[in-house]
């Protein structure tokens, strides 16, 4: 129940947020050389990080290579901030930036030298609302495995608009999910409007090392709202990833990302809201919930 086998490291895709790396691995064609975009905003105040690379082949066992020198700007509408370069092709706000809800923000690329044959290079993202995580539980299956399974639980009220959310989970303010094989994406078409009491996020799986449970361990939730396009890119993305038998099928299609003159990637932005736990491995069942 566990989906944590992760397919190899070809594009050098990293997502930065909620102070940690969550890898976006991605295998791509390599017909030629594109530019690799990856990286966004959020309404978390904090240094956020959109990161340049080139695309590597299929078979191509080295990091990607990184794009330096380019200006990266990100704008409102009104407002427009540049990124500074803090190391080879990693572009970072100013920790004090916040996206806000209901505005759309356009991410501005220009490089030095062409990839693809294009030097300039654009995106757009709207932050969708997010209502608030009322709070989470943990629930023990003994009866589900060997090792039996923690299931996390979420309560929050939907709204009547279409939504489309991602779950991630940390443990002691580490990340759990930091690939996007791990992320939980779903839209609302079973609860849309309604009151979700209870649904399961994820399995921690108590014979995995890395997902182990002890009394005293804090889970923190994350909600996002993502919207569409965000959501199918993730949903194809984890399609490419998991993919067919390695030895009958060839190297996968580009996943469609939202950045223009057929550069890779995406730029994500979005509202977030998190609950927390705490694990009572002396009460094997339901757990009331903790509010954050």
């Amino acid at each position: 129940m566990k989906p944590t086998c992760f397919g190899f490291l070809i594009a050098g895709l990293s997502l930065l947020n909620f102070s940690c790396v969550e890898r976006i691995e991605i295998r791509l064609d390599d017909s030629y050389t594109k530019l690799v975009v990856d990286g966004g905003i959020t309404t978390d105040t904090m240094a956020h990080t959109i990161l340049l690379s080139e695309s590597v082949g299929y078979y191509y066992n080295q990091p990607a290579p990184s794009v330096s020198g380019a200006n990266v700007q990100i704008s409102d509408g009104t407002d427009s901030f540049t990124l500074d370069e803090e190391s080879p092709g990693v572009y970072r706000t100013d920790p004090s930036f916040f996206g806000v809800a209901g505005k759309t923000y356009t991410l501005d690329i220009k490089l030095e030298a062409q990839i693809g044959g294009f030097t300039e290079y654009t995106a757009l993202s709207t932050i969708f609302p997010v209502s608030n995580l009322d709070s989470v539980s943990l629930a023990f299956h003994p009866e589900w495995s060997e090792d039996g399974i923690w299931e996390v639980k979420c309560y929050a009220q939907d709204p009547l608009t279409e939504d489309f959310y991602r779950f991630m989970i940390s443990k002691n303010s580490e990340m759990m999910t930091d690939t996007l094989d791990e992320w939980f994406v779903t839209d609302d078409r079973f609860f849309n409007g309604n009151y979700i009491y209870g649904a399961p996020i994820a399995y921690l799986q108590q014979g995995e090392e890395d997902e182990i449970l002890k009394a005293g361990d804090t889970i923190t939730v994350e909600m996002n709202s993502i919207g569409s396009e965000y959501a199918n890119f993730i949903w194809e993305a984890q399609s490419e990833v998991r993919g067919s038998n390695p030895l009958f099928s060839g190297p996968p299609a580009n996943v469609k990302g939202n950045i223009n003159n057929g550069a890779i990637g995406f730029f994500a932005a979005y509202s977030v809201r998190r609950s927390y736990t705490i694990v009572n491995d002396m009460i094997k069942g339901v757990l009331s919930p903790h509010h954050h």
